[in-house]
């Protein structure tokens, strides 16, 4: 059974950080780029940063870069992804979620390519 579950989101004050998680389980999901992805209130869902198979290679959007950092722990049966936040602002509150995609033939930042998505965290950033 597949299952990808977000963890980690929290209520915090804007320059707070937080560190989410994701277990990624139920396929071999070592193999696969793994993407945070998130869903203000009123806003599409946004790529926020994906990680490719082995850690290698990060890929961030414009909004995210120097402020958060992606990574991958390959355990044997289960992965697990993070997405550390840093300085968070009132303007990065959204549901995020973590999200595998088997390989990218487009840019990281293309939904259609993430064939498995979590149920996502609330992070919520006071002024």
């Amino acid at each position: 059974q597949v299952q990808l579950a977000e963890s980690g989101g929290g209520l915090v004050q804007a320059g707070d950080s937080l560190r989410l998680s994701c277990a990624a389980s139920g396929r071999t999901f070592s193999r696969y780029v793994m993407g945070w992805f998130r869903q203000a209130p009123g806003k599409e869902r946004e790529f926020v940063a994906a990680i490719n198979w082995s850690g290698s290679s990060t890929y961030y959007a414009r909004s995210v870069k120097g402020q958060f950092t992606i990574s991958r722990d390959n355990a044997k049966n289960t992965v697990y992804v993070y997405l550390q936040m840093n300085s968070l602002k009132p303007e990065d509150t959204a549901v995020y979620y973590c999200a595998a995609a088997s390989s990218l033939v487009a840019g990281p930042e293309a939904e259609s390519q993430y064939a498995y998505w979590g149920q996502g965290t609330q992070v919520t950033v006071s002024s």
